[in-house]
């Protein structure tokens, strides 16, 4: 049987919140454990609720996301954040992904994008919307020709699909592989990178041009 996957959500939005908490609750394996419209209210209540994923806005009153993610990493070094974003709020993820967030989303994402993100970042993988890689690529140093790495087809196949925001087991799929052998892939291209982790390794390869941009453009 499936983990259980305990969730928070922090939005100060009372009728977005309501309608995450609905949605949430219909889908299997998925328990609301709390809810705060700030970030203050969410770290008072975070050691007794326990959470596996908190869903963060950005912008609340009182204490922002940033700060609230700040704390609770500290709190609980462990804990899966998703950040919910607005299309605007580029700005603030790169200071986050920093923070050690585990994905975020665009608020305008799909049910289905939401559902396999927290179950995505509960199982220890990253998440984010493909849409945004295009602005997080800005942040990255770009490197020249003679800098970069020199992968392997498989390897650049599987960076591809992770730009793509595919996740392990449907890269594994697509390429007809176990989910096993995509995570020996994915580790030796942070290794052959140097990047911290999945989302700056995306971010590097879209900034260096590894992938194709049109590809990524037509998402």
């Amino acid at each position: 049987m499936n983990k259980l996957i305990r969730v928070f959500i922090v939005e100060d939005h009372a009728i977005f919140r309501e309608g995450l908490k609905k949605i949430l609750s219909a889908m299997p394996g998925i328990r609301i454990v709390g809810e705060s419209e700030n970030g203050a209210a969410f770290l008072k209540q975070l050691p007794k609720t326990d959470p596996d994923v908190v869903l963060l806005d950005i912008r609340m009153p009182v204490m922002d996301g940033i700060e609230a993610a700040e704390k609770a990493l500290k709190l609980k070094p462990g804990l899966k954040i998703i950040v919910l974003s607005m299309y605007g709020e580029e700005d603030y993820l790169y200071s986050m992904i920093l923070l050690g967030i585990s994905g975020f989303l665009l608020k305008t994402t799909s049910l289905g994008n939401l559902e396999t993100a927290i179950r995505t970042v509960a199982e220890g993988q990253q998440f984010f919307s493909p849409e945004l890689n295009m602005v997080l690529a800005k942040k990255v140093k770009q490197l020249t020709s003679n800098e970069l790495p020199v992968l392997t087809k498989k390897e650049s196949e599987v960076l591809r699909l992770l730009c793509m925001g595919f996740t392990t087991h449907q890269i594994a799929t697509q390429m007809c592989i176990s989910k096993r052998t995509v995570e020996g892939y994915r580790s030796k291209l942070i290794e052959k990178t140097g990047v911290a982790n999945t989302i700056n390794l995306v971010i590097f390869a879209i900034r260096n041009r590894l992938v194709s941009l049109d590809e990524l453009h037509s998402l």
